[in-house]
């Protein structure tokens, strides 16, 4: 794929993950993450944005991501009630900002890195704030974070074994 193909292809994943976590929340309400936690249902999509949102930004650049963000968060708007899609925004806005801390300062020292690092900050900052906003509370933070951590771990390890994987056959 060509750098412009993949980074329209990554945005445009980022993208529908937002409205598709929430439109699982509102659809779904509560969903078993293990290890006896709940957590709301869009806790997977999610986890799998944090990691989409850093290859965005790898292949398309921080403000093409940052962008995505809005897009995503105005197509929640149709898919889930406001408050949901306005918490989620408020949410991936500072989940996005804490990532661009974390996630630039270690692209030197990889993408694996860079990338495991900002998603843990990033869920961390993204569960606090959705909760609170969506919900008032903070009851099922210990399943976001493990959901997401799940979701987090999945894809690293895949793309480790995937860049792993081109490595040996180029």
């Amino acid at each position: 794929m060509h750098r412009p193909a993949l980074a329209a292809t990554t945005l445009g994943a980022y993208i529908a993950t937002i409205p598709a976590a929430n439109w699982s929340v509102q659809h779904y309400g509560l969903v078993s993450v293990g290890l006896g936690q709940l957590a709301p249902a869009g806790v997977y999509l999610v986890g799998i944005a944090l990691v989409l949102r850093d290859a965005a930004r790898e292949t398309a650049g921080r403000w093409p991501t940052a962008a995505a963000i809005l897009a995503g968060a105005a197509l929640s708007y149709w898919l889930a009630t406001p408050a949901l899609a306005l918490a989620s925004a408020a949410a991936f806005g500072l989940s996005e900002a804490l990532d661009m801390a974390v996630y630039e300062p270690l692209r030197r020292r990889g993408f694996i890195t860079a990338m495991a690092a900002s998603n843990a900050a990033g869920l961390v900052a993204d569960s606090l704030l959705f909760l609170w906003l969506a919900f008032g509370s903070l009851d099922h933070l210990t399943g976001q974070l493990l959901g997401k951590t799940w979701m987090t771990i999945a894809a690293v390890t895949a793309i480790a074994l995937w860049r792993r994987g081109r490595a040996v056959t180029a």
